[in-house]
């Protein structure tokens, strides 16, 4: 599990990547210390060892909640 914090996410230019499978995810979220976050959920393949155990996790707040739009936004022309 993973807590993403805008101040730490920075840009990664690399030189090869590939499209990676589809997989089940869920999203939550909840007040922790009167902060909200927002968590997903990755279940990873069907072909796993442990189906429907959930393989990783990630959250955000508010702020980097904010931060990710604008880069979505600037990403994708959106």
């Amino acid at each position: 599990m993973a807590r993403i914090s805008h101040q730490f996410l920075k840009r990664s230019d690399k030189s090869s990547n590939r499209i990676h499978e589809t997989v089940d995810a869920t999203y939550s979220t909840f007040i922790s210390q009167g902060k909200k976050y927002f968590q997903i959920d990755t279940y990873g393949s069907r072909d796993r060892q442990h189906v429907g155990k959930i393989s990783q996790s990630f959250q955000i707040d508010g702020d980097t909640a904010k931060h990710l739009i604008e880069l979505l936004k600037k990403e994708f022309n959106l």
